[in-house]
């Protein structure tokens, strides 16, 4: 247990600070949606620079047909800004099944002041916009929608070193579940998530859920 515990406390002492100095060298991260194991959309990450300005952009589009016919479908795009390693806006528009969501989060005076289509109001700004290419949303208590500005608490718990093998690389990773705090939500609106993180190269490799079907989100390139 103390092994687990001094663990977890390195990798979040050790990747707080020069966080994006971490994602400098890339410029693109793409994941492929899967349901059921079907691949029925993709998850794409766009990094720009200038100077102590980064931008990272968010595409996002996958459908669920069940014969023949789509039951479930998003479409999206979100740009996240930064100075250094602070957040300093981010917008997003979303359509999920013809009903369009949204999100415009500013920060304001060690807050974000966020306005979105499921909430409004103040922030801490201790909080993460859910986005899978950010490795500090394993290092909060709380994360915010990226579709709908929602606020949840989270717990984040080490479960294990693994190997996996995906796309024909074979990854060491960190095991991690990624849990609502508060588990009297109704269970389509709580957090329950696995995880596998590279620690070496700060990307998390796979994201997998249970949903209306077994989900799974899978790094498949990155520039």
């Amino acid at each position: 247990m103390k092994k687990i515990l001094i663990l977890i406390v390195i990798l979040i002492s050790s990747n707080v600070f020069a966080h994006m100095d971490h994602y400098k060298r890339y410029n693109k991260i793409e994941m492929d949606i899967f349901r059921n194991g079907e691949l029925i959309g993709y998850n794409y990450y766009f990094f720009t620079r200038k100077g102590d300005e980064t931008i990272v952009t968010n595409q996002i589009k996958f459908s669920v047909k069940l014969l023949g016919a789509t039951i479930f479908q998003i479409e999206g795009y979100g740009e996240e800004k930064y100075i250094k390693d602070q957040l300093i806006s981010y917008e997003s528009k979303t359509l999920q099944n013809d009903k369009e969501k949204f999100v415009n989060l500013v920060f304001d005076k060690n807050k974000f002041d966020v306005k979105g289509s499921s909430y409004s109001g103040k922030a801490s700004i201790n909080n993460i916009v859910g986005n899978w290419w950010n490795h500090k949303i394993l290092q909060t208590d709380s994360q915010i929608s990226p579709i709908s500005g929602s606020i949840k608490k989270q717990v984040v718990t080490f479960v294990g070193k693994e190997k996996i093998k995906q796309y024909g690389k074979v990854y060491n990773v960190d095991h991690f579940t990624l849990k609502s705090k508060d588990m009297t939500l109704p269970r389509d609106k709580r957090l329950d998530f696995n995880i596998w993180y590279d620690q070496e190269n700060f990307q998390i490799i796979r994201v997998s859920y249970s949903r209306m079907g077994n989900w799974e989100y899978r790094l498949k390139n990155f520039e």
